[in-house]
């Protein structure tokens, strides 16, 4: 281990271990020892195999599905950290779970954001860091800090790479109103204009496309959003550009939250690409030639490496934001 890491420890719980390991190879450290375990009746037991004592721990775990376990596990792994003395405690959260309940809509909703930020709070939290927050007021939820990192110039550089930015015949699309700060930075990025899709929810992953407005016929489109659950959203609008003259759609999302059968019905859809970054694992097994899959450790590792020195971690975006 470097001697400026000295002092913190990285462990990760079951949710994404082969994150976790590829975040500690990045950081040039040794994944931190835990076991997990459960009782009978599926009652959760963390048993931290190493001292904490007196050390910056950063956990890493990303609230994916099954989320209740996962959440849960986090908590339990939190306050285990907490009664070991560690020094400060990182909770990296990849994906953050609940994220799209994070205001009522209707009456007697919960605002179920709110509740898992006060449950890592209580639990033990010193800080958050999250990727891509469905809603970038979830970080006002917490009462300790929240670094919020960005997926989009992953995909961006990505982009780049394939000659993208020199293509004129490239244009962003956001999936929603809600992303076009997502899409315009991708777009600048690209150098390229975007376009946005109107469009209405009559019930949850259920999409109406209302109308398209800027100039996208005849146009190679990518289409941004922060993740991509049961693909409907996705499909629908790439299925609304075809219609309407557009030349090919490529989809891409910072979370491949891939619900139900998502992987098999973009790999059936009118979309030629889906590219994602790998904050939530994939299934053993599972291999579609349209999915793309782009590594997000080097950006966590980085985001830890500077929470630990004491360095800016929002100088990583001044470009994209």
């Amino acid at each position: 281990m470097s001697k400026r890491l000295s002092g913190m420890k990285l462990f990760c719980g079951n949710a994404h271990p082969e994150l976790g390991r590829r975040v500690a190879a990045q950081l040039g450290i040794e994944l931190g020892k835990l076991t997990t375990t459960k009782f009978a009746d599926g009652e959760i037991r963390i048993m931290i195999e190493e001292s904490a004592r007196g050390n910056e721990i950063f956990i890493l775990q990303p609230t994916c599905a099954p989320t209740n376990d996962n959440a849960m596990e986090l908590f339990i792994m939190l306050d285990a950290f907490r009664r070991a003395s560690a020094s400060r405690i990182t909770v990296v959260m990849p994906y953050y779970g609940y994220a799209r309940q994070d205001k009522k809509i209707k009456p007697r909703e919960p605002i179920t954001a709110r509740m898992i930020a006060n449950f890592l709070e209580t639990s033990g939290a010193d800080r958050i860091v999250a990727i891509d927050l469905h809603a970038e007021q979830i970080q006002g939820f917490f009462n300790v800090p929240v670094d919020h990192l960005y997926g989009g110039p992953i995909l961006g550089r990505y982009f780049v790479d394939r000659g993208f930015h020199e293509d004129k015949d490239i244009v962003i699309v956001s999936p929603d109103v809600a992303g076009v700060g997502r899409a315009k930075a991708l777009a600048e990025m690209l150098r390229c204009p975007f376009v946005v899709i109107a469009k209405r929810r009559p019930a949850p992953n259920v999409v109406e496309v209302v109308e398209i407005v800027g100039d996208f016929v005849g146009k190679k489109c990518v289409m941004i959003d922060d993740m991509i659950d049961t693909g409907g959203s996705i499909i629908g609008g790439a299925q609304a550009l075809m219609d309407r003259g557009a030349r090919e759609v490529i989809a891409c999302g910072t979370h491949a939250v891939f619900s139900r059968e998502a992987r098999s019905r973009l790999q059936d859809s009118c979309i030629s690409e889906v590219v994602v970054l790998d904050t939530i694992p994939t299934p053993p097994g599972e291999q579609y030639s349209k999915i793309t899959v782009l590594p997000s450790a080097p950006l966590i590792a980085d985001a830890i490496r500077r929470i630990h020195l004491n360095e800016s971690v929002s100088e990583l975006f001044h470009e994209w934001r």
